[in-house]
This record gives structure tokens, C-alpha cells and sequence, in this order.
């Protein structure tokens, strides 16, 4: 797999979590590889984009991705 920047691997996180979690799991260590490169502590993902976007569903996705080492935050709308 090709190095990745972290806008990319968000990006291919966004298109995982709109396929039904396709490949989750690839996405989130490629994100995570990208943002140790870069030296970012966490990612931020825009909520809208997001197939779940109410408080339950972003937690529920902060905890999984927390479990493989990411932290998450979200963008102020």
C-alpha cells in the first residue's frame, strides 16, 4: 500500500462508512500510519458526512476507532 495523506485516508474512511464499513478496519490503520507520518495526535472528521450523525453514533465511532489507536474528533458545523 502507497503512503497515504491524511486527507486521503479520511477520504477512503468516509467512502468505507458509506459502503456499510466496507474494509473499516484497512482504513483505519492506513489513517493511522498517515497520521503518525505527519505527526497529528488525532483525526477530524466532518459529522455531516458521516452515515450516523447524531451523538450515539459519533461515539460509538470514536470508541471503535479509539480501540485501533485513533482518536477522533468532529468539526464544528
Amino acid at each position: 500500500m502507497s503512503e497515504l495523506t491524511v486527507a486521503e485516508a479520511t477520504s477512503r474512511v468516509y467512502e468505507s462508512l458509506q459502503a456499510d464499513n466496507l474494509d473499516i478496519d484497512l482504513h483505519i490503520a492506513a489513517l493511522k500510519a498517515a497520521l503518525a507520518r505527519e505527526g497529528q495526535k488525532e483525526a477530524v472528521l466532518d459529522p455531516s458526512r458521516l452515515v450516523q450523525n447524531n451523538r450515539q453514533g459519533r461515539k460509538l465511532l470514536q470508541a471503535y476507532f479509539r480501540q485501533r489507536g485513533v482518536k477522533v474528533s468532529f468539526s464544528a458545523e
